[in-house]
């Protein structure tokens, strides 16, 4: 197998779009040299299903092209339906599925930018803390948040690249002589209630991510 390569262009990125299976994004932009695929926080590409191992599969960007190999998963890597026994070059529209909980379209390189195009506007979330605004793929929420939403949506907002905890969640949300009733259903709701708003305007991308056992994610933050 060719060295793999030590940088990657932006414009020479290959993508993976999620044609089926539970996972918290649409479209994985291969970005690294190496991308591992599977159900663990660290992959670059989770997909969160009991049948994906933790490490399942792995993406290597190469000399020859974007290698996809299988990682001893318990359930199995394939390719255009045929199980991987070796690791195998990539070819623009090949279907990777991940035992049988999700099934990867892989987009090449050069095709990426006219796909994205058709895809619509891109999953991105930003928001004017000063007039308390919020817009969701250019386009903003009208009516807006609620104010329990919204303090949820500001505190993972304001942390965002990494997860905030339930008690992080209800300090920035509830008042002081609230807080201690707060349940793990009450938070879980008002969660669930922020995602239906995001959802309103696109219900393809999951942009508030539960973390078991920790809290919550937002993903697509605009910087």
């Amino acid at each position: 197998m060719s060295k793999s390569l030590e940088h990657t262009h932006v414009q020479d990125v290959a993508m993976l779009m999620v044609r089926a299976g539970t996972s918290p994004r649409r479209q994985w932009a291969l970005q690294r040299a190496a991308v591992l695929i599977g159900r663990s926080e660290d992959c670059q590409v989770v997909i969160d299903d009991r049948q994906a191992s933790r490490h399942h599969a792995r993406i290597t960007q190469t000399e020859d092209g974007y290698v996809l190999e299988d990682l001893g998963s318990k359930n199995g890597t394939y390719l255009n339906g045929q199980s991987l026994t070796a690791p195998t070059v990539l070819k623009d529209g090949d279907e990777i599925g991940i035992a049988f909980a999700a099934k990867l379209a892989f987009v090449d390189a050069g095709a990426t930018a006219p796909l994205l195009f058709k895809e619509g506007a891109e999953p991105l979330i930003r928001m004017d803390t000063e007039a308390k605004r919020v817009w969701v793929a250019g386009e903003e929420l009208d009516p807006p948040l609620s104010l329990a939403q919204y303090r949820l949506l500001k505190v993972l907002y304001e942390h965002r690249g990494r997860v905030v905890s339930r008690e992080e969640v209800v300090s920035a949300v509830w008042a002081e002589d609230q807080a201690e009733g707060v349940s793990e259903q009450a938070i879980d709701a008002l969660a669930r209630r922020l995602r239906e708003r995001i959802a309103e305007i696109d219900p393809d991308d999951q942009y508030v991510v539960t973390v078991r056992g920790h809290g919550f994610r937002l993903e697509y933050a605009a910087d």
